[in-house]
């Protein structure tokens, strides 16, 4: 059983950033050797979440790309993980005020800033856009300078959004800012990167 739930699954309240991160660790094991969803997305769980609110344990900010799928990718389920999904994983002021919401509102110690391997953006982000396209990728550009492997680019992206969230918003002792990439082959996410 993860700290700070009750026997029913229902989470009694907000977890350190510690416990939050170590139950972040222990559903990505779940969800490595998994064929289907192991977060609780039953109706009581709805019910209580509805009446009750919402208790996130986390924020995560991910990238769009359909293959990252933090709720899966962490076994977690209905009201768990208070979720920001934008291409790129780059942050702006409409994700720094969900981020702010989160933490100030729900009581979030821990933000998580989750790229990935293969990403979209961070591969287009080597050529010229056009369109709204370009405020994407002209901000993972600035992340990335000339860098051209994918992995590192993609680390720096993450860097950049990290650092950008602990410049505005904080990290403390009681609110913890980390960066992570989620292999989309092996479904590994690695916390340990130099940030």
């Amino acid at each position: 059983m993860y700290p700070n739930k009750k026997a029913n699954g229902m989470q009694e309240k907000n977890q350190n950033a510690f416990d939050a991160l170590e139950r972040l660790k222990a559903g990505n094991k779940v969800y490595i050797n998994s064929a289907k969803g192991a977060g609780d997305i039953s109706p009581e769980k709805r019910l209580y979440t509805s009446k009750n609110g919402q208790k996130p344990y986390a924020v995560i900010i991910s990238c769009s790309d359909s293959r990252v799928i933090p709720e899966c990718i962490f076994s977690a389920g209905i009201g768990d993980l208070f979720v920001i999904r934008v291409a790129g994983n780059v942050i702006d002021n409409h994700q720094l005020g969900s981020i702010e919401y989160a933490v100030e509102h729900l009581s979030c110690k821990l933000v998580v800033v989750l790229g990935h391997t293969q990403c979209g953006a961070v591969g287009a982000a080597a050529k010229e856009n056009g369109g709204f396209v370009r405020f994407i990728t002209d901000e993972i550009r600035r992340a990335i300078g000339l860098e051209t492997d994918a992995v590192k680019a993609s680390i720096l992206n993450v860097k950049q959004s990290v650092n950008k969230i602990r410049q505005l918003i904080g990290n403390s002792e009681d609110l913890q800012i980390k960066g992570a990439l989620y292999n989309t082959e092996s479904g590994v996410v690695d916390f340990g990167l130099d940030i």
